[in-house]
């Protein structure tokens, strides 16, 4: 899927995405594909989707593909 970061916490090392379908999804910076931990809102990035631990969709392997 793609979609862009709305949000990001580094200190607490989470965020939010909006897919291309207008979801929010949460995510957690070691779901970011190229290890750096950290990520700029408005970054347009490619993701994939999945179960969370409590069972609500969250974004993972998640890849920079611009900057909006």
């Amino acid at each position: 899927m793609k979609g862009h970061v709305v949000s990001f916490d580094d200190p607490r090392g989470v965020g939010e995405i909006e897919s291309a379908d207008g979801r929010r999804l949460f995510f957690h910076c070691t779901a970011i594909a190229d290890g750096t931990r950290t990520i700029q809102p408005g970054a347009v990035v490619e993701f994939e989707v999945i179960a969370g631990p409590l069972g609500a969709p969250e974004a993972t392997r998640i890849r920079r593909l611009s900057q909006m």
